[in-house]
């Protein structure tokens, strides 16, 4: 007979009370170490018999059955080359073992860190829009929204704000917690933002008269509404200094104003006048005129010596080849924001399922 771990016969007689009780209880440890031994207590060596491997269960399977191949194969083409580790009883059952069980700590808190800045930035403009509304009393007297006739910047401003807050929350959260409903939110919205802006461009490049009139009726619209925000003022002043333009297609656009209007009736004292920004700037003197407008447009004289006779889509229009470079620059890098946040959100989702799958 032998013993497991060593080649050395162990023979037992079978006269006497001790060698009999010595054979039993050496037959019963081979029993507990999961080996049947048929045994001849006259001296014969023992017939050694394998012991029924047990049914395979999750992560356990037989090397070379047919079933165990095709686990092992169905394995390999969704998650990449493993190995096998661990052998039980004689050597033919394994336990499949992924190389890559582990979510990457590099892109775990490179995808944190980079939504901490867009998290930080959305809370930032929604402040800011807060801030604005509570200045104009729009906090006090929500109905002033609705009343409003022309584009309010703050809506802008929330918009981008909001947006911008819920990508960083998702993405921040989706990392720190490695929650992949959050992380496919956050890539699925970065995606069709992406998609918003690829069909944008190629329309406003294919429709060129079409949004060409849609900015100027545009430009008409927040030109009636002047005076109602401070904002859109703010902001109808600004395009006009910059690009050295008045109205959307000239100084006269301004008559479709309450307070600019030409008519006679009119009592206001910028009756048949132009904002100061419509004015032509002398650089010698830094003090701004705001009333270089009025009634410049009741004068017969050459008005092009004091207001800019040039309309802002027009301007706008000029504007755009001389920097069509930064303005693809500016796109490009947003673009590029954009797939970097979709990479890292995506191999962490790989990983993350990767480990679930070998728990």
């Amino acid at each position: 007979m032998y013993v497991k771990g060593s080649r050395q016969p162990v023979r037992l007689r079978s006269a006497g009370l001790y060698d009999q009780t010595k054979a039993l209880i050496t037959l019963g440890a081979l029993i507990t170490l999961g080996r049947e031994e048929e045994c001849d207590v006259r001296g014969r060596k023992c017939r050694r018999q394998k012991a029924a491997p047990p049914p395979p269960e999750s992560g356990v399977f037989l090397k070379n059955s047919p079933r165990g191949r095709r686990k092992s194969r169905r394995r390999e083409e969704k998650y990449g080359d493993g190995e096998l580790r661990g052998a039980i009883g004689s050597g033919t059952m394994h336990y499949y073992r992924y190389k890559a069980a582990e979510v990457s700590c590099f892109y775990k808190y490179l995808m944190f860190s980079y939504n901490v800045v867009f998290w930080l930035a959305g809370v930032a403009f929604i402040a800011i829009g807060i801030w604005a509304w509570s200045e104009k009393g729009v906090l006090l007297d929500l109905t002033q929204v609705t009343r409003m006739h022309g584009f309010d910047p703050v809506w802008l401003v929330l918009l981008v704000g909001g947006v911008t807050f819920i990508l960083g929350f998702a993405g921040c959260v989706g990392a720190l917690r490695e929650n992949i409903c959050l992380l496919k939110f956050f890539s699925s919205l970065i995606g069709f933002i992406f998609f918003l802006e690829l069909t944008a461009a190629v329309l406003a490049f294919v429709f060129q008269d079409t949004l060409r009139e849609w900015i100027r009726d545009l430009f008409l619209t927040n030109i009636k509404a002047y005076r109602d925000d401070i904002d859109l003022q703010n902001l109808i002043d600004s395009l006009q200094k910059l690009n050295h333009c008045c109205g959307a297609s000239g100084p006269d656009d301004w008559n479709e104003n309450l307070y600019f209007n030409c008519d006679k009736d009119n009592p206001s004292r910028e009756r048949c006048g132009v904002p100061f920004s419509c004015c032509v700037h002398d650089p010698a003197n830094p003090v701004v005129n705001t009333q270089c407008g009025y009634g410049i447009r009741d004068f017969k004289m050459n008005r092009s010596q004091f207001i800019n006779d040039r309309g802002c889509v027009a301007a706008m229009e000029a504007w755009l080849p001389r920097n069509i470079y930064i303005i693809a620059g500016v796109f490009i890098g947003i673009s590029l924001l954009q797939m970097v946040g979709i990479y890292l959100s995506r191999t962490l989702i790989v990983d993350i399922e990767r480990v679930k799958f070998n728990m």
